[in-house]
């Protein structure tokens, strides 16, 4: 597994992508390009959390590790390790995955 220092602020959260499927169900093989980007990925490292208008804290609902859900046109592309990793903002994240 790739090793970052990217440390995110605020209620981002890094997170590395799932391969998307090579192939489709009845077995045929998928170009690059007709690839679905997964939707689901790993917790790489979380911000510290943020504070609203009225100065409460609102804490992070996930830690690095986990697998989540997120939505399917939230967050930024960065490159980490010659891979495309995600940071996504703690609200576009929908869902914890538990295996």
């Amino acid at each position: 597994m790739a090793k970052t220092n990217i440390q995110p602020l605020f209620d981002y959260v890094l997170v590395r992508p799932l391969e998307g499927e090579e192939k489709t169900a009845s077995g045929i093989l998928l170009p690059d390009t007709a690839k679905e980007k997964p939707q689901m990925g790993t917790v790489m490292a979380v911000g510290p959390g943020t504070v609203t208008d009225e100065g409460k804290k609102v804490p992070m609902q996930v830690k690095k590790g986990q697998k989540v859900i997120y939505k399917k046109w939230g967050g930024n592309e960065i490159k980490v390790c010659s891979e495309e990793w995600l940071l996504v903002e703690q609200k576009d994240i929908m869902g914890i995955v538990d295996d």
